[in-house]
């Protein structure tokens, strides 16, 4: 199965590192296409996992997420800037749209997010505004 973050790699290849271990997570951009896979396979336990534990979302909120991402049909995403959020970083940045089609009308996330080293590993922090 090709990666929902990137169609030219497979999922064993990519999200599924990240998925599966998320200390294996490299950089701010790893991260980020990482949640964005686990939002087109509906994987709220990666998604709360991959929040900051200081924004992390309700049990509630969690399961809104779920009924809406398995709601809509997502159809790209492309990274648009990154600043810092390498390994040896602590913070990092990540621009990016996804596009989805909800009710018959493509809709777009477009977001410059925040992300941080938490327990080791990155981990998404919030939107920028």
């Amino acid at each position: 199965m090709n990666c929902p973050c990137d169609s030219q790699r497979l999922y064993k290849n990519c999200c599924a590192i990240a998925h599966h271990h998320i200390n294996d997570v490299n950089t701010a951009q790893q991260l980020m296409r990482s949640r964005y896979s686990a939002f087109v396979m509906g994987d709220i336990d990666y998604l709360q996992r991959s929040h900051h534990s200081s924004k992390r979302p309700s049990k509630k909120e969690a399961r809104e997420m779920k009924q809406w991402t398995q709601s809509v049909e997502w159809v790209k995403l492309e990274v648009l800037q990154t600043s810092h959020g390498l390994k040896d970083d602590l913070t990092g940045t990540v621009a990016f749209k996804a596009f989805y089609m909800e009710n018959g009308r493509l809709e777009i996330i477009h977001e410059h997010s925040s992300f941080c080293k938490e327990n080791g590993h990155w981990v998404y922090l919030d939107a920028l505004v």
